[in-house]
């Protein structure tokens, strides 16, 4: 079914092999929210308020299931060209823009991403970019780690982010 509409949007549910992963998406196709769940009410409170749709419909969003898959079966750049649609200030905008620019396999610590996203002397905005991302996967926060390597804290838990890293070596 087509989502149509400035405030109605379509979710799927896609299994993957670490878990449920889910996503809303814009009557465009932009993902709003995505993450490791099957539950719907999980995800909708990640949407900043000005995006938040009114109606989220069950949907088969083909692109968006194609991208998941595929990236699940070794596909790791498919991810990069999902649209995705978040409202912050500056800085986390800048710095979700950036992480969508860590390649897979090359993962940087969270003061690394501060340089990168500008400002050096921010590792735990940095970390606050990554803890406020709605759009995991396409939004690679999985990507940023602790300095010497540990993985830090992970909204859709440590056995995912587990995953990801290993899966994108």
């Amino acid at each position: 079914m087509p989502i149509t509409g400035d405030h109605i949007a379509g979710y799927t549910t896609v299994d993957t092999p670490s878990g449920p992963f889910s996503a809303i998406t814009a009557a465009d196709g932009a993902v709003l929210a995505s993450g490791w769940t099957d539950e719907l009410d999980a995800l909708i409170p990640l949407i900043h308020p000005t995006l938040r749709p009114t109606d989220v419909r069950r949907a088969r969003l083909a692109n968006l299931t194609e991208a998941v898959v595929a990236y699940h079966e070794g596909e790791l750049a498919v991810i990069d060209t999902v649209a995705v649609r978040q409202v912050s200030g500056p800085f986390l905008t800048t710095a979700w823009a950036v992480l969508r620019t860590v390649p897979a396999g090359a993962p940087v610590s969270y003061a690394e991403f501060a340089a990168l996203a500008g400002r050096p002397a921010a590792a735990r905005g940095a970390a606050n970019a990554c803890a406020r991302n709605a759009a995991a996967l396409f939004v690679p926060c999985h990507r940023v780690v602790r300095t010497g390597g540990a993985l830090g804290g992970f909204r859709w838990g440590l056995p995912v982010k587990r995953w990801l890293p290993a899966h994108e070596a």
